[in-house]
């Protein structure tokens, strides 16, 4: 049994391809095989939320299709019917084990709302504490191509910093990511641990999709660069290992571990929520000095350094901070709506009040800004 102190909170992604036949129908071997292995690590302590695609490729058949549809209702058709199908699956596997699973569907407008965010976090806590496995999905039975996240990866990546895990875990039908393509060279590589996401590791990532899934290795890799931001220790590796989510815990599976980098700053749930999940309702241009203090000194920002305000947004709202000279600086919580920044832009503190009434003296918080080296991965 795990000890207290060695108990993690662990995202499992699971794809398509890691939970299909060769005629595309969802493979009971496999999701047992899986469930067994997510049970195993249940069993010692771990708690365990998983993100589970499937459901067109489990619902498709008792439609009449012979092969997978590719037009949106006919696929949203199957997702409706192959997500009770995989539920059941999942709730009976996972019941044989002792543990219940519930069901969370979403949609990216869940998640660019502060307020149903939280509440999504909140729910996941209480089903954690209580022992449930949480198998989360989007909504794909509703969900269109402008609110998708648009794809399972990215998914998972955001769900582990909502709920901030100690590690994600993606599993698919290869080892990991290789230096080159193994399909076409033999003698490529596989890289076990990477530290940073450079140009190299994603063009070793290529363009490959899966012709079952949506999420290639690319995708992976910007799910990856998500975790990392928040932190997370990030896997990638094969589904279909003997013992693959224990050896993944332990460090001795057989794949690529992403370790974050130890010296920076991990973003909290507020700000994970801002850099990757709200939408940014405006603009707000600042010059060099808010620039230098926002950044560089770890200050707020005031309405002395903004320069100029574009769009509309409300107080609370989240908006892009750009440079003067066009550079994009990152993501903040602004305190202010637009109308009331422009009355007060460029003013010193003592002259606010003469033109509004003052809630708050900065125009953005240091604690609710995030900078674009994060929130554009």
């Amino acid at each position: 049994m795990t000890n207290l102190e060695d108990k993690k909170r662990i995202v499992v992604k699971i794809g398509s391809s890691s939970l299909t036949s060769r005629n595309g129908e969802i493979s009971y071997r496999k999701l047992v095989h899986l469930v067994d292995e997510i049970a195993k690590i249940k069993d010692d302590g771990h708690e365990l939320i998983l993100v589970s695609s499937g459901a067109v490729s489990a619902g498709y058949r008792k439609l009449g299709f012979i092969e997978r549809p590719t037009n949106l209702s006919e696929k949203q058709a199957a997702a409706s019917i192959g997500q009770c199908l995989l539920m059941e699956a999942y709730s009976e596997r996972f019941g044989s084990h002792g543990y219940v699973a519930s069901q969370i569907l979403i949609t990216k407008s869940d998640f660019s709302d502060q307020k149903r965010y939280m509440n999504a976090r909140n729910t996941i806590q209480v089903l954690l504490e209580r022992g449930v496995v949480p198998i989360v999905n989007e909504n794909d039975t509703i969900t269109i191509k402008q609110l998708k996240f648009g794809d399972n990866d990215t998914l998972s990546a955001k769900v582990a910093g909502l709920v901030e895990a100690d590690q994600l875990v993606i599993l698919t039908d290869i080892d990991g990511l290789y230096d080159d393509n193994p399909e076409l060279n033999p003698q490529a590589k596989l890289l076990e641990v990477v530290h940073d996401i450079t140009p190299e590791i994603e063009a070793a990532a290529g363009d490959a999709n899966s012709a079952i899934g949506t999420g290639g290795m690319c995708s992976k890799i910007e799910a990856v660069k998500i975790s990392l931001a928040a932190g997370i220790e990030t896997f990638i590796g094969d589904a279909n290992k003997p013992n693959i989510l224990f050896d993944v815990v332990s460090h001795e599976a057989k794949g690529t571990y992403f370790k974050p980098d130890a010296e920076q700053e991990d973003l909290d749930v507020k700000q994970h929520w801002i850099a990757f999940n709200s939408g940014p309702s405006g603009e707000v241009i600042i010059d060099e000095g808010a620039r230098v203090a926002i950044t560089k000194e770890q200050n707020h920002l005031l309405p002395q350094g903004v320069h100029e305000v574009n769009g509309t947004f409300h107080r609370g709202d989240v908006v892009t901070i750009r440079h003067v000279n066009g550079e994009v600086i990152g993501r903040g919580l602004i305190n202010y709506s637009a109308e009331q920044l422009r009355k007060i832009k460029r003013l010193k503190a003592n002259d606010i009040p003469k033109h509004i009434k003052i809630t708050k003296l900065e125009a953005i918080r240091q604690h609710d800004f995030v900078s674009t080296e994060i929130t554009t991965p």
